[in-house]
């Protein structure tokens, strides 16, 4: 069995495999789950969003309100294990970078104590560069959305 069909039995990744997917960190790694992962189609990532996220002292301190670059970063990420899932882990740990974000909306804000659901959708993609549409919600209600394109390129 080679490694992509290997991959295509994975329907959830949890911490530990994001982290091997994708390079991100603490305090930049905004998804804490992936789930129905359908490798060259969709995936869903998850985020937790907590009051002790770095970003909520000065995003607002009387109001605090998850920055929406980081709801499109989420996005993103998502994105990427989608990519890993599909390609294989030959990819893991590669970097993406952002090339376009088209027709953003943010519907409503995400706070502390929401969890949000990132659905992302791959679009088409072509050698590196992969089009993606994504809809982040909270409890079924979409707060975000967007299509985006990314390049994917080895780290050196």
């Amino acid at each position: 069995m080679n490694d992509v069909a290997e991959i295509k039995t994975v329907e959830r990744m949890d911490i530990e495999e994001i982290l091997h997917a994708i390079p991100h960190r603490y305090p930049f790694l905004m998804i804490d789950r992936v789930v129905d992962v359908v490798p060259d189609e969709k995936a869903t990532g998850i985020k937790n969003v907590s009051i002790n996220e770095s970003y909520f002292h000065g995003h607002f301190p009387r109001r605090p309100v998850m920055p929406g670059v980081l709801i499109i970063e989420s996005m993103a990420q998502t994105a990427a294990v989608l990519v890993v899932a599909t390609l294989g882990p030959a990819m893991a740990g590669k970097l993406v970078y952002f090339m376009s974000v088209d027709d953003c909306r943010f519907r409503r804000p995400v706070v502390p104590g929401d969890q949000l659901f990132i659905h992302v959708t791959k679009k088409h993609h072509r050698r590196n560069v992969w089009k993606f549409t994504a809809r982040a919600a909270v409890e079924d209600q979409t707060v975000a959305q967007a299509t985006y394109s990314a390049m994917i390129l080895e780290d050196t």
